[in-house]
């Protein structure tokens, strides 16, 4: 990888979303006929149903691979993002909060069409999230909105899964793969959920093994791409598409897989789980990280398993301290 001269770590294509978290009983879910821990897209109307339904809350700028490039920024690291919002409130919000967060925002945004996504997302006392997503201007990112110069400059681009709803945002997700391939930069991409997995699983599977060079998944997203519970197996397939494969399992922490390489990574210790709204997302911030500063599989996984203990501490999907002062504090490094 040639890491070195890019001016970016990472740039991640994904959905420009603000979240609106809120704390929820299992009855609420059940009364709203929604599944626990699940995905869903809505539409304006219900989006707006549901926000009027759910208790008090806190909106903050979402995204997975926002949330994402927001923990690479908050390692220190140099990132940039693409992704596209309206020119209202909401979109002010997340220009905002992703900007704070030291990443390279400048997709233009959507005149004339419809508003910012949001996710609305209800957690339960064990700290599990359900999500309901209004896609909004988030699914009207075209390949016009893919900067060949921006991707060839960044060591990773990192693609999110949930690209794979809306047709103009794949084709920019294919561009922006195109675009990094040709530069000889790596293309990583999450699996992000495995209700995309079950919509998708074909176009997923032709996409790694034509375009990816690194996937991150949970290990219910990895059952679900290769249909079999058993998770050696289906971890072994993957690797063998792929140059790096990294599969989060909870609190077992993290298996990353490369050639005939296997490496283990414990999960930090946290003292309570408050919601794990963001914990993949973080994951990938501190893995991609050390992946494109030259550091070991397994010290990549530390900086992950590391992030995504902080996130899973608080409410909210980004970091709550500076994760570069974290890593310090636990004697992980961010160069080789």
């Amino acid at each position: 990888m040639t890491q070195n001269t890019a001016t970016y770590d990472v740039c991640a294509v994904g959905n420009a979303i603000v979240d609106v978290l809120s704390p929820c009983d299992d009855a609420f879910l059940a009364a709203q006929s929604l599944t626990p821990g699940s995905m869903q897209l809505v539409d304006e109307i219900q989006s707006a149903a549901l926000y009027d339904a759910m208790a008090a809350g806190v909106e903050a700028s979402g995204g997975s691979a926002g949330n994402t490039v927001a923990g690479v920024g908050s390692f220190g690291g140099r990132a940039a993002y693409v992704g596209k919002v309206a020119p209202d409130t909401l979109g002010g919000v997340f220009s905002h909060d992703i900007c704070a967060s030291g990443v390279h925002f400048d997709t233009p945004v959507l005149e004339g069409g419809a508003g910012t996504g949001r996710c609305l997302i209800n957690v339960t006392p064990d700290g599990q999230r359900t999500m309901c997503t209004f896609l909004g201007a988030a699914n009207q990112l075209g390949v016009e909105d893919i900067d060949a110069e921006l991707i060839g400059s960044s060591a990773i681009v990192y693609l999110e899964g949930y690209l794979f709803d809306p047709a103009p945002a794949r084709a920019a997700f294919e561009a922006a793969a195109a675009a990094a391939h040709k530069a000889g930069r790596k293309v990583a991409i999450t699996l992000s959920d495995t209700f995309v997995v079950a919509r998708w699983r074909a176009e997923l599977l032709a996409f790694i093994e034509a375009s990816a060079d690194i996937v991150l998944a949970n290990e219910g997203e990895l059952a679900a791409l290769f249909e079999t519970d058993d998770f050696d197996a289906a971890a072994a397939k993957l690797a063998s598409m792929v140059e790096i494969a990294a599969v989060t399992r909870g609190e077992h922490g993290s298996v990353i897989l490369s050639g005939d390489e296997r490496v283990s990574v414990a999960a930090y210790p946290v003292a309570r789980v408050q919601d794990t709204t963001g914990a993949g997302d973080q994951y990938a911030a501190g893995f991609l990280l050390g992946v494109a500063r030259g550091l070991t599989l397994e010290q990549s996984g530390q900086l992950g398993s590391l992030a995504a203990s902080e996130v899973i501490a608080h409410w909210g999907p980004r970091p709550m301290v500076k994760l570069a002062d974290l890593a310090a504090e636990n004697g992980l490094t961010l160069t080789v």
